[in-house]
């Protein structure tokens, strides 16, 4: 059996195979919707930097759906 620990309550947990777990990487529901609301709150976000020209063409973009 191979062992992890949940990444939200770090409680570890054990498995044959991930499909065996349908909530797997983590150890519950509950676990799995509380990382769930913390992406819809933006509590976790995945940046990078925008370039020089992804901000030009989003500028064009606003400026024409709002005139």
């Amino acid at each position: 059996m191979k062992g992890m620990r949940c990444p939200h309550c770090e409680r570890m947990f054990f498995y044959r195979m991930v499909h065996d777990i349908p909530t797997f990487p983590f150890c519950s529901e509950r676990c799995k919707l509380v990382d769930l609301g913390a992406w819809l709150d933006e509590k976790y976000r995945i940046e990078e930097p925008v370039s020089a020209e992804a901000l030009k063409e989003l500028e064009k973009k606003e400026r024409r759906e709002h005139g």
